[in-house]
């Protein structure tokens, strides 16, 4: 019987962290606000970029936080328009995402990313036509409501029982327990194994074989 496998994008299938600091720093410094350490900037990775202006200046108003989201974007596509985006792959994801199409998994993404960014990233990975759902927060709210989640579900025609959301941080292994699917954390992202076990992870893999062999059990 088909299962789905959810995977988050940055942090968990690319490592998208410097872009997203990058445009994220541009961002406070149009608004004068004072920069915050990376550390601080990566844990919201994952999240819409409103609630993450939201979280990151929690004293400011919405039209700042809306402002912000707009600095974001702007800086964002000029470096992508001078060619400095980088978000290369982990080692062994693509190999794992190509043995699980070819094992007959039916694959999904569920991101923070806009329809654009997951496109040209995707496009860039030659790995686009691997999925059969691709979920953005141009047309969700942000993780960890499980909107995503029940959409890709919808379009690959699997039930909760039958769908794994893999993920870095806990907005992932939240919305996953939220839509009552399967959840898997993985180590090589942007929050710790304790967070991510602690907001519902069944298991956490440290590993590409791990996570490979963690999903072999489950077909």
């Amino acid at each position: 019987m088909t299962r789905l496998a959810l995977f988050d994008c940055d942090g968990t299938l690319v490592d998208g962290q410097a872009n997203h600091c990058l445009a994220m720093e541009a961002a406070f410094t149009e608004q004068g606000l004072e920069l915050l350490p990376r550390d601080i900037v990566r844990r919201v990775i994952g999240l819409s970029l409103f609630e993450s202006m939201r979280l990151l200046v929690p004293s400011g108003e919405d039209d700042l936080h809306h402002a912000m989201v707009a600095g974001y974007k702007k800086a964002f596509i000029a470096m992508r328009g001078r060619a400095e985006i980088e978000e290369p792959l982990y080692d062994g994801i693509g190999d794992l995402l190509h043995r699980l199409h070819k094992d007959g998994w039916q694959l999904g993404v569920a991101t923070g990313k806009s329809d654009r960014g997951l496109t040209h990233c995707l496009d860039h990975h030659r790995i686009k036509q691997l999925f059969v759902s691709l979920q953005t927060a141009d047309r969700h709210p942000s993780k960890p409501h499980p909107s995503m989640v029940f959409q890709a579900m919808a379009d690959a025609g699997v039930e909760a029982g039958r769908t794994v959301m893999i993920g870095d941080t806990s907005f992932d292994m939240e919305m996953g327990r939220a839509a009552q699917c399967r959840t898997i954390g993985v180590s090589w992202g942007y929050h710790s194994p304790d967070e991510l076990l602690q907001s519902g992870a069944e298991q956490v893999a440290y590993s590409m074989a791990e996570l490979s062999a963690i999903l072999e059990e489950m077909a």
